[in-house]
């Protein structure tokens, strides 16, 4: 693996190639959780009676065109939702509730990263497991990069059976960049094909939900023109000290418990990143700034809340 870039740069990189989708008209009972694409105005004066707690003000008609027509819109102007296709990969998933054989586990990360991607406004469909074959990876593949964005779970290491960066540059994705300086989540890897996004996020569950939030949230937010994409991080304390990590900023599964002066992050035990259950009983990430040291018990420290 080349050097790793840190977490601010793999950002900038995928900022970099976000271009805003188009708008489209949308009913206001559907609005809910939209980003809107040009300003909104009210067809009504509010308050509705002449009210000033100023001398108001006057128009002159020689200054307008003429008769002014009232325009009552019943729709938004807001934009289209990100297709996102999310693919895993691996010979060794099964489905939930088929019978698991010798060194196969159930697939776990693709209805995680569809809720993620879900809640982020984005319109997802979940491909079918591919195994580790060439031939099925390459028409998974083929089929997901005709989405606005494509993620891929599984395949981005340097294993024999990691098939997924050889093939997205054999179908004319151009790689941004391939290993990030977090943990979990090293091996993620990022590109373009055209307009289409491509994350290669690992296949260990709490690694691919790192990435899904660090990542590919604020990607899917820039694409709809949010303002401020993020990740957007919530503050608290901790309950007890984390160790810092010299090489890699890392993102620490906590649980956030109300207290009278705030929000206290109590780290859980076991953070090892194919720890799905563990990870389940977490709805924070704490960011754990790369360094010497550690964070200490009672700091101030950021979170992503997982919703």
């Amino acid at each position: 693996m080349a050097d790793l870039i840190s977490l601010e740069e793999a950002l900038a990189r995928i900022f970099e190639q976000v271009r805003p989708l188009d708008a489209e008209p949308v009913p206001l009972a559907a609005a809910a959780g939209r980003v809107i694409a040009e300003d909104a105005r009210s067809p009504v004066d509010l308050p509705p009676f002449a009210s000033s707690a100023m001398d108001g003000y006057a128009v002159r008609s020689s200054d307008t065109p003429g008769r002014l027509p009232v325009v009552a819109l019943g729709e938004v102007s807001a934009t289209q939702r990100p297709h996102v296709v999310v693919l895993a990969t691996g010979t060794e998933l099964r489905r939930p509730g088929e019978p698991l054989g010798p060194g196969e586990v159930y697939e776990a990360n693709g209805v995680l990263l569809a809720t993620a991607f879900a809640s982020a406004g984005a319109d997802v469909e979940i491909l079918a497991t591919v195994a580790d074959d060439a031939s099925a990876h390459r028409r998974a593949l083929e089929s997901g990069l005709a989405a606005d964005v494509l993620v891929t779970s599984g395949g981005v290491s340097v294993g024999p059976h990691d098939l997924v960066r050889g093939l997205l540059a054999e179908l004319g994705v151009e790689e941004i960049f391939w290993g990030v300086a977090v943990k979990p989540g090293k091996p993620l890897a990022f590109g373009v094909r055209g307009s289409t996004l491509v994350f290669g996020l690992p296949g260990n569950p709490v690694s691919s939900l790192v990435g899904a939030e660090v990542f590919v949230r604020p990607a899917l937010l820039a694409l709809q023109g949010a303002s401020v994409p993020g990740p957007v991080y919530s503050a608290g304390s901790l309950a007890s000290a984390i160790r810092r990590n010299a090489q890699r900023d890392e993102f620490v599964r906590a649980r956030s418990v109300p207290a009278p002066t705030g929000v206290v992050l109590e780290p859980i035990t076991g953070q090892e990143s194919h720890m799905i259950a563990r990870a389940a009983t977490a709805d924070a990430l704490v960011h754990a700034p790369r360094g010497d040291g550690e964070l200490a018990a009672g700091e101030t420290v950021r979170y992503l809340p997982l919703a």
